[in-house]
């Protein structure tokens, strides 16, 4: 393990505890930069969605520990928020909540001869889920689809790369 995955290993145990303390659940943590550019961005959630206030306490929690651990000693700006319309899927649990909604799946293996796909999230089991493809558009024609039966991925949880929800219009 590398100093930057240990640093994010205790910011992660940090961020959990208080998430815990305000009934939220910690989705993710991100570092991007280095230096005087570094961004931290915590992502969490709630089963009845994130607030402002959420974010605040999250933020002031989060920023307070920090702060007496001394865990990142270089400037930093902290940004806390919900996972959006197209939150990762980083979990089982976050497959198994999100049954029935779209979701873009890459893994770091072929499956079926292939990495990446898009599909309705049906059904999960201990170490994997099942995704009912979506057809392809029909090759020159854009708008029009190709008229096939439905298939389903069942994919290894451990061969997910990336997973996000799609935004659905």
């Amino acid at each position: 393990m590398n100093r930057a995955d240990d640093i994010k290993g205790k910011i992660h145990e940090l961020a959990e505890q208080v998430a815990e303390d305000e009934g939220l659940e910690l989705v993710d943590i991100i570092i991007l930069g280095t230096g005087r550019k570094m961004l931290l961005r915590v992502i969490i959630d709630k089963e009845s969605g994130v607030t402002v206030g959420d974010c605040e306490r999250m933020s002031r929690g989060i920023e307070a520990l920090l702060d007496v651990e001394d865990i990142v000693k270089a400037a930093y700006t902290l940004e806390v928020s919900s996972p959006g319309l197209d939150r990762p899927l980083v979990k089982m649990k976050d497959f198994e909540r999100n049954r029935g909604k779209l979701a873009r799946v890459i893994t770091s293996e072929k499956i079926g001869n292939e990495t990446f796909f898009i599909g309705r999230i049906i059904d999960t089991g201990d170490h994997w889920i099942r995704l009912r493809l979506e057809e392809k558009p029909a090759k020159g024609h854009a708008k029009k689809k190709v008229a096939e039966e439905p298939r389903d991925a069942f994919i290894p949880f451990e061969k997910i790369s990336k997973a996000n929800l799609e935004i659905q219009p």
